[in-house]
């Protein structure tokens, strides 16, 4: 059951061109700009992806996006899905002319599972992706799988090929792919947070981390998420407590397979979920 259904439906890649993402897929292409298709689409019980070709981008790059329509009472989740969670992960090591993708992704939810809360999505959701190719002025061409969870009363995993090409030519100037942009986590500076000040003292298991985030409120009852950027490093449900313009974000920090941990503050991200926005907040200092 959703404890908040907030505002909206809500890295660059190394030479792997594996991302945690999110979505399902098969395609039929065409490889000429006059014939390619607006939307390709794949289909599965449980959800319903189109990819949305969307425009190139000024620096070479090409803004697309992924449409996924889940069927009624099912959900996906976020990038950081929470311990309930499974996360999208999006493969694309047989592309051609694919140097990165980096989601933009929208705005997610927070529902509980059992007990535990985990973030995601619940309904119809559309994430613009920027594809930036290794030759500019060349079709892209996607290869590979996107692996997801879907859940309902349980959870499904859903593993599917995909192959599209993208003409360097095509420019779909789609306001779905605009809508979504908009509907992201606010910058931290839009939102007016002051200062991100973070403290990390080591534990028995790793190390806690308390940040102080001085910043209005974002509505109602506020959910903190903390990522650190390194998937081997588990992070504990954060507890979020606000007093007056401060929020406290508290958590712990532990290292998957109990190595030591090293914690650049630079890297560490923190999504602050509320009933009128988000707000995203990339690094923090000492003092």
């Amino acid at each position: 059951m959703m404890t908040h259904r907030l505002t909206a439906t809500a890295s660059a890649l190394g030479a792997s061109l594996l991302l945690c993402f999110g979505a399902g897929a098969t395609a039929a292409q065409s490889s000429t700009a006059a014939n390619y298709s607006s939307t390709d689409s794949w289909s599965a019980d449980m959800a319903h992806l189109t990819v949305l070709p969307g425009w190139p981008r000024k620096d070479g790059s090409r803004m697309a996006a992924l449409q996924i329509q889940l069927a009624d009472g099912w959900k996906t989740y976020w990038r950081a899905p929470g311990d309930a969670g499974i996360p999208p992960v999006f493969e694309l090591d047989n592309s051609d002319n694919l140097a990165a993708i980096d989601p933009q992704w929208p705005t997610p939810g927070v529902f509980m599972e059992n007990g535990m809360r985990s973030v995601g999505y619940d309904q119809s959701l559309t994430i613009p992706v920027v594809l930036t190719p290794n030759a500019q002025g060349e079709a892209i061409k996607l290869r590979g799988q996107l692996r997801l969870g879907v859940c309902k009363d349980v959870c499904v995993p859903v593993s599917l090929p995909v192959s599209l090409d993208l003409p360097a030519d095509v420019n779909d100037q789609d306001s779905r792919i605009r809508d979504a942009l908009a509907d992201q986590p606010m910058p931290s500076q839009k939102a007016g947070v002051r200062k991100a000040q973070c403290q990390l003292s080591p534990t028995y298991e790793g190390i806690a981390l308390t940040a102080t985030l001085h910043m209005p409120s974002a509505g109602g009852s506020e959910f903190t998420i903390v990522e650190t950027g390194n998937p081997l490093i588990w992070v504990a449900e954060a507890k979020t407590d606000r007093k007056g313009s401060t929020l406290t974000v508290t958590t712990e920090l532990i290292h998957v397979e109990g190595d030591p941990i090293a914690i650049d503050r630079s890297s560490l991200r923190f999504t602050v979920l509320g009933q009128r926005h988000a707000v995203d907040i990339q690094g923090c200092s000492a003092s």
